[in-house]
């Protein structure tokens, strides 16, 4: 019997020393810091936990055992919300750092794809196919899937996009970037409809969207959308074609090869405003903040016409005598 117990005691003891040796080594690798150098990319991907990540930085020798670490953050009840992306960090951190930088998305890298304003929806997807870590979906896709994907299956995609800077993670995938961005050009289309003038001659937010996607066509300078707007209220009022060449240009797609020519502007399409009174189906480009304020706001103004100086500026007439001069100075001379 006292053989047993001193036995017992020896096992008691064995156990005491592993469980203090276990503990001990515990302890200090958890102060140990997790080696990261300035430059440093980690990548979380979809699916990884904290404990394949953890087993990673061993297999990289950025710590020297995994298991503490997991188990501190199971003990702990850490690392559960993780998100997913990459990461570029610049100096060792303790395993709280890292599971409070991997549940925040602090110090994930950042990406952006810009989308210029007159753009067309083709030339935005031809971008965004083109940008660097976004996962592309939507590659083969026919417009009208991604207008369904985004909720709107029946809307033409034209003009439906806003122009402007957007960042982006990798794994982020193109169709977030076109929710986003068809959700930013209803939030800045919503605000020039609320603030238009009195004497605005369109009818809805879709009107106002084609007026703006020409003007930001025919416009160089942001200074002239007003009253570029202002004409092609006038001519709206008074009944009479738009006749403005970008249409014309946007109607023939890949017929057009650089140089309008007389021909095309007497080619009827559903988008020839020389052939066709009113505003065309669909806009024809993506229109930024300016143009929707300036077609939601046109200029008060006399003008019915107006002709390219040749040096991004527009001469502006009230008669068509006028116009034709203007046209003879600016335009046949050169």
């Amino acid at each position: 019997m006292k053989r047993l117990k001193k036995t017992a005691l020896r096992l008691l003891a064995v156990a005491l020393a592993i469980a203090t040796g276990v503990w001990l080594d515990y302890d200090a690798t958890i102060a140990d810091a997790i080696q990261f150098d300035e430059g440093d990319v980690l990548l979380v991907t979809r699916g990884d936990t904290l404990s394949t990540i953890i087993r990673r930085f061993e297999e990289e020798k950025r710590i020297h055992k995994s298991w503490p670490y997991w188990l501190y953050a199971r003990y702990h009840g850490l690392g559960n919300n993780i998100q997913f992306g990459e990461y570029s960090f610049e100096e060792p951190m303790t395993i709280d750092q890292l599971i409070r930088n991997l549940s925040s998305g602090d110090h994930k890298v950042q990406y952006r794809v810009t989308v210029l304003e007159g753009w067309t929806f083709r030339r935005m997807r031809d971008e965004l196919d083109d940008a660097d870590a976004l996962r592309i979906i939507t590659s083969g896709w026919e417009d009208r899937r991604i207008m369904a994907e985004i909720g709107h299956p029946d809307l033409h995609p034209e003009g439906q996009f806003y122009p402007d800077t957007y960042f982006y993670h990798k794994g982020e995938t193109d169709l977030d970037l076109y929710r986003i961005a068809f959700r930013e050009m209803q939030k800045n289309l919503n605000r020039a409809w609320s603030s238009r003038a009195d004497n605005l001659h369109l009818e809805d937010r879709r009107e106002l969207l084609i007026m703006a996607s020409i003007i930001e066509k025919e416009s160089l300078l942001r200074s002239e959308d007003p009253q570029i707007s202002g004409v092609f209220n006038n001519r709206l009022v008074k009944g009479m074609r738009l006749q403005a060449d970008p249409t014309v240009i946007y109607g023939l797609g890949d017929q057009f090869k650089g140089n309008i020519t007389r021909r095309h502007l007497r080619t009827d399409n559903p988008y020839n405003t020389y052939t066709r009174g009113g505003l065309p189906p669909t806009p024809i480009s993506l229109p930024g903040e300016g143009a929707l304020m300036a077609a939601a706001r046109p200029s008060q103004t006399n003008a019915y016409y107006f002709v390219a100086r040749g040096d991004g500026s527009h001469q502006f007439s009230s008669t068509l005598a006028e116009h034709n001069a203007a046209v003879r100075k600016y335009q046949l001379r050169r």
